[in-house]
């Protein structure tokens, strides 16, 4: 941490860094602090902008269209005559995500809130609780009794993709291509590949995946293997390989791997996954300790080793997840306003979901991790296609498995793969939530018939606890 004086042109009650999540912790319990808020990109964040909210809108198009393709299995004769991208471009981003990005920059800066001043450019830390902010005649140095990092995070590169001169594509621009490609070659195996190998598959791109591992590798065995095998019908999957080399040629771009086989594509999409931004931000200056970029905090959201220093969301959290990051932000918000009642980080039971095709949702352990964890479970896979509603989507490949302790009744985990899992999901998070037999959960209460949510009163009807 530096020691030299540092003269700032301005001391805040709060300094706000980033305006994801951390946008929505000034209301009208802040009107008598004053408040800068610094944002060098578009309001909002990643998950307005460049993540959660467009990818789903795409996702939707996406959706629609594989379902009219796949139609001819309920008796329909429908086809998808042509994708107008231009078209999902301007709907997503200039009829929506643009205005509300401008729209929330515009409130910050209004009348409404005249307590808040907004920076727009990067800031880095020059010493204990104050930032500079902006270049040359611009430059400002700002202080303030206490600072919220929320900072976020930015797209992995390969070393061997960064330095090889080619252009590529990240999550962060990839939806505003000026044209659909006829090809992509995605590199990269988690959730913002698949995503996106989903669209452009569905839109009628032809998809190459190249992974180091399997795809989803972090999901239970059952479905991660389930969804390997149907995701290799469907996409050129290169597994289990690294890439060496990357070329441009007049019209497309090939990448080389370590078997010394190739493909290419018009577009390459690099999805490696993400790292958080704390080392953008000389966080040594200010005596706050991280590593890898992430920042360290306690179970409240305070940085380990700086007063007055908070963080939440992707620059301080492995999650790296929306809700995960509103949570963390209620915390702080409230921790802020009442230092002598503060507030846990809510971390327990933290459900994610993957919107490929099929869906997937997922919360608590896996079968083998609540097996490590000394549990004596019992599991139960339940088929889509074995309850009503399936059989009206003749589905052949949904699936919902649960996993329980076998002598509490608890459920340890659940893990979905199909139509609506994001939203079956929903009953399963609060049985754990609230710590519910599962036993009382299956019998105690109506499951409509017939509809979807059969599948998890079928697979807790079958949990074995005799």
């Amino acid at each position: 941490m530096t020691s030299e004086a540092v003269k700032v042109d301005k001391h805040y009650d709060l300094i706000i860094l980033g305006t994801g999540s951390g946008n929505s912790i000034p209301g009208p319990e802040f009107d008598d602090k004053s408040i800068a808020v610094i944002e060098k990109g578009a309001f909002g964040g990643t998950c307005l902008n460049v993540g959660c909210i467009p990818t789903k809108m795409y996702v939707y198009a996406a959706d629609t269209a594989l379902e009219t393709r796949e139609s001819s299995r309920l008796g329909v004769d429908s086809q998808v005559n042509s994708v107008d991208w231009s078209s999902i471009v301007d709907r997503v981003f200039d009829q929506r995500i643009d205005l509300i990005a401008k729209g929330g920059e515009e409130y910050r800066r209004g009348d409404k809130t005249p307590n808040i001043d907004v920076y727009d450019q990067h800031a880095r830390f020059v010493s204990e609780r104050t930032l500079r902010t902006g270049q040359g005649s611009e430059t400002k140095t700002i202080s303030a009794d206490q600072i919220v990092l929320a900072a976020g995070s930015r797209p992995v590169i390969p070393e061997v993709i960064a330095e090889s001169g080619v252009h590529f594509h990240t999550n962060e621009d990839i939806m505003r291509l000026a044209q659909q490609p006829k090809s992509i070659v995605i590199v990269g195996g988690g959730y913002i590949a698949m995503e996106f190998a989903h669209v452009f598959e569905a839109l009628g791109t032809k998809v190459s995946i190249i992974a180091r591992s399997q795809l989803l590798r972090h999901l239970d065995t059952e479905l991660r293997e389930s969804f390997n095998e149907l995701a290799a019908k469907r996409y050129d999957v290169r597994m289990g390989r690294n890439i060496t080399g990357v070329s441009q040629g007049d019209s497309e771009v090939t990448v080389e791997m370590d078997d010394g086989s190739t493909v290419s594509g018009e577009v390459l999409l690099v999805a490696t996954g993400r790292t958080p931004n704390g080392d953008q931000l000389d966080l040594e200056s200010a005596g706050i300790d991280a590593k890898d970029g992430r920042i360290s905090v306690d179970e409240y959201g305070r940085s380990t080793s700086a007063e007055g220093i908070w963080a939440l969301g992707d620059i301080s959290s492995p999650y790296m997840l929306k809700h995960v990051a509103n949570a963390e932000m209620r915390a702080v918000r409230h921790n802020l306003l009442n230092p002598d009642a503060l507030k846990k980080m809510p971390h327990e039971h933290v459900p994610a979901a993957v919107f490929t095709h099929p869906q997937i949702a997922y919360v608590g352990m896996t079968e083998e991790e609540a097996r490590e964890a000394g549990h004596e479970v019992t599991v139960k896979v339940q088929k889509y296609g074995d309850v009503a509603y399936g059989w009206a989507m003749e589905d052949k490949t949904g699936i919902a498995k649960l996993i329980a302790d076998k002598h509490t009744g608890k459920l340890l985990g659940a893990h979905y793969m199909g139509p609506q899992a994001s939203s079956l999901i929903q009953q399963m998070i609060t049985v754990m939530a609230f710590d519910l037999d599962v036993r009382e959960v299956a019998s105690n209460q109506y499951w409509i018939h017939p509809a979807l949510p059969e599948v998890t009163e079928n697979a807790l009807l079958g949990l074995d606890f005799s």
